[in-house]
C-alpha cells in the first residue's frame, strides 16, 4: 500500500499539554492487532487533537490511517462518517475508501463479491468493485448486504488504523457497522473510537460511555478504554504560557484561567486568542476584568441549550443566575419547579453535559459556560430570577450568604435591600476581625447609593475598620465624598475626619496633609467628645522627620494631657495613653518608660499590636535593644491572634529593621524582598522594606548602583518617617561616595536630611547619619562645619534618653580628632574610638562598632602610629561576622593604600589548584555581577590584573562563565 498524502501542519504542542503520558500509553495498544481504543471526554477536552497526534505517530511507523467524524444523523446518508474517513481534508463522499482502493489498486476479482453491493453508495469505485449483485427483494436484506460489503471492504485494506470520532452522534447505520466490526474485527485492523462523555468509560451498557452500542469485543482483541480529563491548574498554566510565548505564567493567573475554562484546552485557546491584550493577561491580580466570552464558546453552549426540554432550560437558567453550586431544592425554587420536575430537568441537563453534579449540588463545568448560559436568559426574566434567588437564599439553613443575597437584590433592582445586606456582611467580617473584607463590603455598600442616613452610618463604620486593613486610595476618596456632602453632625464628622487623617498618615503617604486633616477634626470633636478630641491631639503629637517641629508636637501632647482627666471612656483613655507613650518614646523623653508603665492592661488586641510595634520601633531607633525585643514580642503575640493585614505588615517591617540594626542579616534580604513586593500599597512599610533591601544589597553584595536605586525609592516613598528611612538611606549613600573618594557629593547627599533634622529638632534620630556626615565634611575640608554639626548634635540630645545618639556623638568626636594637630599624638583619639566602639557594642550594633574600628585603624595608619593594622583587621573580622562583604573589601583596600600588604617569602609553596586570597576576592566580586573595571576600582588593581585573576579563578573552579562562580566558590 502506498503512503498517505501529506497532511497540512496543525499547531499541536500547546493543545497537547499534559497529554504525553496518555499518548505514550496508547501507542503499544495500536501496535497489536486486532485492537480497539475508546477515548471519552467532554466537548473541548482535546479528543480530536489527541487522535490527530495518535494517527500522526502511527503513520510515521508506516501504517496507513483513516479518519472519520460523525455528525448529526442524516437518514439520506447512511454510514455518514465514512466519506470523511480516509481523506479527512476532502469533502468528497466516501473519499476514504476511494483513496484506499486507488492506492492498493486491487483487481475486482480479489475483492469479495459482496463488495459489489457498494456500487450505489460509492459510484467512484465502480471500476474497482466486483459486479453489483441483483437488487434484494427485501429492503432489510439489502441493508444487511451493504453492511457485509463495508465490513469486507474494511477487512481488505489489511494493516490499517481506522479512527471514528464523536460516536454520540452516530446514525443507526454507522453504529451497526462499527458494532459489527468490534464484534468480529479484521485481524489487521486497529480501531480508534471517540465519544463525548463526562464520566469514565465502561463496557456493557449502551450509551453509558457515549457509545451507541455495548463494547463487547472477542477475548483475543486488545482493548484500551481511556477517559480524557480536563487539564489541571498547573497544566492550564503551562498551556497558556505556550500560547502566549512565555516561559511561565503566575500561579494566580493559571488558577483564574482554570476557573474560567474548566481546564478544557479548546476553551483555553479560544479565550487567549480573543483577549484584546494577551500581554497583560497573566500579569495582574484578582481585580482584573473577566476575559471576553468567545463567540465559539457561546455558540457551543447555546447549541446544547436548544436540545434541552423547557424545564431543563429553566433549571439551567436558575443555575446561571445562582452562579455557585446549588442543591436541587434551591434550583427548583429559583426555576419555579417542583422537586421531581427539577430532578428530571437536571437529568436532561446532565445528559447533555450542560451541568455537572458533585456532592449533592449542580453547577456549570466552567465559569464561561455559566456566563454563556446567563446571557441566553432573556433580559426581562433576569431580575425575576435574581429576586427568587435572593429570597430562596434567605430561607436556607446555615450561615446566611449575605454578599450573595446582596448581589441578587442588586441585580433585581432593589438597591435598598442590597445595601442592607452588604452592610450586614461587613459588620460580620468586622466582628470576626477580618478588616480587609469588612472594608471592601462597606465600600460596596457606599457605592450602592444608600440613603443619607445609611450612607453616614456606613461611612463611619468604614473609617473605623479601614485602619486595620491595607487599603488603597478608594477609602480616603469615599470618606471625603461623604464629608463633602455636609450631612453629618459634628460628632460623626469629627470622627470620620480624624480616622481619615489616620488613614492618610499610616497608609496613603500623605504626611503633612494627614496631620492637618486630624487637626481640623479637633474642633468638631471637642463639641461632642473630650475623649475623641484628646485622642486626635495625641495622634498628631507623634513626631516625624517630615512633620512639624518637635516643639509643636510637644505642645499638642501637652494639650492632650490636659484633657485626659476629663476622659471617662476607657477605650479612648487607653488610646490617648498609648499615643502619649509612643510620642514620648520617639522624642527620647526620659519619662516615656513611665508612660509605658501607665498603659492599661485591658486594651484591645489591635491597640496592643499597634502601640507595642510603635514602641519597638522607637526603642530600636533610640538604642534600647532589650526593650525593643520585649515590645516586639508583645506586638507579635497580639497580631497573631487577630487577622489585621495592616498590623501584620507593621510588625513585620519593624522586626526587619531591628534585625538589620542588630546585625542579624542571614536570610534577611529574601525576607525584605518579599515584604517589598507585598507591602507596596502602604507607603511607610514599603519604604522600610526598600530601605532594608537597599542596605543589604550594598553591604552584603557590593551592588552600589542597585542599592542606590532602592534607597532612592525608599526616600521617595516614605510618608512620615520616624527617624529610620531618611537618615539610614542618606548615611549609606554618603558611605558609597566616600568609598569612591567623592567627598563633595557625599556632603551634598546628606544636606537634605540634615535640613529635616534641623527643622524638626529631632536630633535623637540622627544616630545613623551623624558620623558619616561628619566624616564627609572632614574629607571635603569643611572642618568648621563638622565641629558645628557635632555641637548641634550634642545640644539636641541633651537631657534625652537616646543611647544610640550618644554613641553617635562619641563616634563624631572621635572622628573630629582627624582634624587635630598630628603632633598631639593619638592617645585622646584612641580613648574616644575605644569608648565609641564599646558603646555601639553595648547597644548590639555590630556594624557601627566595626565602622568605628575601621575609622580608628585608618586614623592610626595615616598617623604612622602602631596598632593601625591590628585595629583594621579587627574591623574586617567584625564585618565578616555579619557578611558585610563590601565593607571588608573597603578595609582591605585601605590596608593596601597604606602599604600594609603581606609579601610571601621566596620559596614558599604556591596555592596550586586552590584560589589565592586575591583570586578569591576577585572571584567573589565577579560572582556578584561586578565588571572587571568595577572590581579593579573596588580592589585598587589594574584592569589587566583583574582579567588574569578572573581567568585563573574560572580555571581552578572548573567553570566556564562568571555566572557559575558563585555555586563553586563556597563560603
Amino acid at each position: 500500500m502506498n503512503a498517505d498524502p501529506p497532511i497540512p501542519p496543525i499547531p499541536l504542542p500547546a493543545a497537547l499539554t499534559g497529554r504525553s503520558a496518555f499518548l505514550d500509553g496508547l501507542g503499544p495498544v495500536l501496535g497489536r492487532r486486532p485492537s480497539v481504543v475508546v477515548i471519552t471526554g467532554e466537548a473541548g477536552v482535546g479528543k480530536s487533537r489527541l487522535v490527530r497526534e495518535l494517527l500522526t505517530r502511527t503513520r510515521s511507523s508506516g501504517t496507513p490511517t483513516l479518519a472519520a467524524r460523525c455528525r448529526e444523523p442524516d437518514a439520506s446518508l447512511p454510514y455518514a462518517p465514512l466519506p470523511d474517513a480516509a481523506f479527512p481534508y476532502a469533502p468528497l463522499p466516501y473519499a476514504p475508501l476511494i483513496e484506499a482502493l486507488s492506492r492498493c489498486r486491487p483487481r475486482p476479482e480479489d475483492l469479495p463479491p459482496v463488495t459489489g453491493a457498494l456500487h450505489g453508495l460509492l459510484p467512484e469505485l465502480a471500476d474497482l468493485l466486483p459486479p453489483a449483485p441483483p437488487p434484494a427483494d427485501d429492503p432489510l436484506a439489502g441493508q444487511h448486504r451493504v453492511l457485509r460489503a463495508l465490513c469486507a471492504l474494511t477487512a481488505s485494506l489489511g494493516r490499517v488504523v481506522l479512527a471514528v470520532e464523536d460516536l454520540q452522534w452516530a446514525d443507526g447505520s454507522t453504529a451497526a457497522f462499527l458494532h459489527a466490526i468490534v464484534a468480529d474485527p479484521p485481524p489487521e485492523l486497529g480501531l480508534v473510537l471517540t465519544a463525548r462523555s463526562s464520566t469514565l468509560p465502561h463496557t456493557g451498557t449502551e450509551g453509558g460511555d457515549g457509545l451507541p452500542f455495548p463494547l463487547r469485543p472477542p477475548a483475543h482483541v486488545v482493548v484500551a478504554e481511556r477517559h480524557l480529563a480536563p487539564l489541571s491548574v498547573a497544566e492550564t498554566g503551562a498551556m497558556a504560557a505556550g500560547l502566549l510565548g512565555a516561559r511561565a505564567v503566575p500561579e494566580e493567573f493559571a488558577g483564574r484561567l482554570h476557573r474560567w475554562t474548566g481546564g478544557l484546552p479548546y476553551v483555553v485557546e479560544e479565550v487567549l486568542r480573543e483577549w484584546s491584550d494577551t500581554t497583560a493577561c497573566p500579569a495582574g491580580t484578582a481585580g482584573q476584568p473577566e476575559p471576553p466570552l468567545p463567540a465559539s464558546v457561546r455558540r457551543a453552549v447555546v447549541e446544547r441549550l436548544r436540545h434541552l426540554p423547557s424545564d431543563a432550560r429553566r433549571v439551567v437558567a436558575a443555575a446561571a443566575v445562582l452562579g455557585d453550586p446549588a442543591p436541587v431544592h434551591l434550583l427548583g425554587a429559583v426555576a419555579g419547579l417542583a422537586e421531581q420536575e427539577t430532578r428530571r430537568a437536571l437529568a436532561a441537563a446532565l445528559e447533555e453535559g450542560v451541568v455537572r453534579a458533585g456532592d449533592g449540588t449542580y453547577a456549570f463545568p466552567y465559569e464561561l459556560a455559566r456566563r454563556a448560559a446567563y446571557e441566553a436568559v432573556a433580559e426581562p426574566e433576569r431580575p425575576v430570577l435574581h429576586l427568587r434567588a435572593a429570597r430562596a437564599l434567605t430561607r436556607c439553613t446555615g450561615p446566611l450568604p449575605l454578599v450573595r443575597v446582596a448581589e441578587h437584590y442588586r441585580c433585581a433592582g432593589l438597591r435598598t435591600q442590597a445595601v442592607r445586606y452588604l452592610e450586614a456582611a461587613a459588620d460580620r467580617a468586622a466582628r470576626g476581625g477580618d478588616a480587609g473584607t469588612a472594608t471592601d463590603r462597606y465600600l460596596d455598600a457606599l457605592r450602592g447609593g444608600p440613603s443619607a442616613v445609611v450612607r453616614d452610618r456606613v461611612a463611619l463604620k468604614l473609617a473605623r475598620v479601614a485602619l486595620n486593613a491595607r487599603t488603597g486610595p478608594q477609602v480616603p476618596a469615599a470618606l471625603r465624598e461623604v464629608l463633602d456632602r455636609s450631612s453629618l453632625g459634628p460628632g460623626p464628622s469629627g470622627e470620620i475626619r480624624l480616622l481619615l487623617g489616620l488613614l492618610l498618615r499610616n497608609q496613603s503617604g500623605s504626611g503633612l496633609e494627614a496631620l492637618e486633616e486630624i487637626a481640623r477634626a479637633v474642633p468638631d470633636l471637642l463639641a461632642v467628645s473630650t475623649g475623641q478630641a484628646a485622642r486626635a491631639l495625641a495622634i498628631i503629637a507623634i513626631p516625624s522627620l517630615k512633620g512639624w517641629p518637635v516643639g509643636e508636637h510637644r505642645r499638642l501632647l501637652a494639650e492632650a494631657e490636659r484633657l485626659l482627666p476629663q476622659v471617662d471612656e476607657e477605650d479612648l483613655r487607653s488610646a490617648v495613653l498609648a499615643n502619649r507613650a509612643t510620642a514620648l518614646a520617639l522624642m527620647g523623653d526620659p519619662s516615656a518608660w513611665d508612660a509605658v508603665a501607665d498603659l492599661p492592661e485591658a486594651i484591645t488586641v489591635e491597640a496592643a499590636a499597634r502601640v507595642h510595634a510603635n514602641l519597638a520601633g522607637a526603642a530600636t531607633a533610640l538604642g534600647h535593644p532589650e526593650r525593643a525585643r520585649a515590645f516586639q514580642d508583645r506586638a507579635w503575640q497580639a497580631v497573631r491572634t487577630n487577622h489585621a493585614p495592616y498590623l501584620e505588615a507593621f510588625v513585620e517591617t519593624t522586626d526587619m529593621l531591628a534585625a538589620f540594626t542588630s546585625g542579624r542579616w542571614a536570610g534577611l534580604l529574601e525576607r525584605a524582598e518579599r515584604a517589598e513586593e507585598q507591602y507596596q500599597d502602604v507607603p511607610d512599610f514599603h519604604a522600610e522594606a526598600l530601605l532594608v533591601c537597599g542596605l543589604l544589597r550594598l553591604h552584603t553584595k557590593g551592588q552600589t548602583d542597585v542599592a542606590r536605586r532602592l534607597l532612592d525609592r525608599a526616600v521617595g516613598t516614605t510618608a512620615l518617617d520616624t527617624g529610620i528611612v531618611l537618615t539610614s538611606a542618606a548615611a549609606a549613600v554618603v558611605r558609597v561616595h566616600l568609598a569612591a573618594d567623592r567627598p563633595a557629593q557625599a556632603v551634598q547627599a546628606v544636606e537634605g536630611v540634615l535640613h529635616h533634622v534641623r527643622r524638626t529638632g529631632a536630633w535623637v534620630w540622627a544616630s545613623a547619619l551623624a558620623s558619616p556626615a561628619v566624616q564627609a565634611l572632614i574629607r571635603d575640608g569643611r572642618d568648621g562645619e563638622a565641629h558645628r554639626l557635632v555641637a548641634e548634635l550634642a545640644d539636641g540630645i541633651a537631657r534625652r534618653d537616646a543611647p544610640a545618639a550618644r554613641a553617635a556623638l562619641l563616634t563624631c568626636r572621635a572622628l573630629l580628632t582627624a582634624t587635630d594637630d598630628p603632633q598631639t599624638g593619638t592617645d585622646g583619639s584612641d580613648a574616644l574610638h575605644t569608648a565609641a566602639a564599646d558603646a555601639w557594642a553595648a547597644l548590639e550594633r555590630p556594624y557601627e562598632a566595626a565602622y568605628v574600628r575601621e575609622a580608628w585603624g585608618l586614623r592610626l595608619l595615616a598617623a604612622g602610629a602602631a596598632g593601625g593594622r591590628t585595629v583594621l583587621h579587627e574591623a574586617i573580622a567584625a564585618y565578616q561576622d555579619i557578611d558585610a562583604v563590601w565593607d571588608v573589601l573597603r578595609c582591605q583596600r585601605g590596608l593596601r593604600e597604606h602599604g600594609q600588604v603581606t609579601v610571601r617569602r621566596p620559596g614558599a609553596l604556591g596555592y596550586g589548584d586552590h584560589l589565592s586570597p586575591r583570586e578569591r576576592a576577585v572571584a567573589r566580586l565577579a560572582s556578584l555581577g561586578l565588571s572587571n573595571r568595577e572590581i579593579a576600582r573596588e580592589l585598587v588593581l589594574s584592569h589587566r590584573t583583574v582579567e588574569h585573576h578572573v581567568a585563573r579563578a574560572l580555571r581552578k573552579l572548573g567553570v566556564s562563565s562568571r555566572t557559575e562562580i558563585g555555586s563553586q566558590l563556597g563560603p
